[in-house]
């Protein structure tokens, strides 16, 4: 259980620090942050590649095509904060 979160971290750390050196722009994150991106992105991931390739973890847990995954799903997910952390900063200079 312990080298499952340690892994989980670890992909998580990796995903989210390809993503955002994917994404044009400086991303206010910490590595907390990043880590928490790279899960996020790695479950939205996971999830794309079961819709579209019908795969799962008992295929194997650990796999490239899973960090890819991963890394797409970290690039989607960082776009998609960054767009909703722009159009909400812009309604709050909207309104002053």
């Amino acid at each position: 259980m312990l080298g499952l979160i340690l892994t989980v971290l670890v992909v998580g750390l990796i995903a989210g620090a390809v993503a955002r050196l994917l994404v044009p722009g400086k991303q206010h994150l910490s590595i907390l942050g990043t880590i928490v991106l790279g899960v996020v992105g790695s479950l939205v991931g996971g999830f794309l590649g079961y819709v579209l390739f019908h795969k799962d973890a008992g295929d194997g847990f650990l796999q490239p095509a899973g960090l890819i995954g991963s890394i797409i799903g970290a690039v989607i997910v960082l776009l998609v904060w960054i767009r909703a952390s722009s159009s909400s900063s812009s309604h709050r200079t909207a309104r002053v």
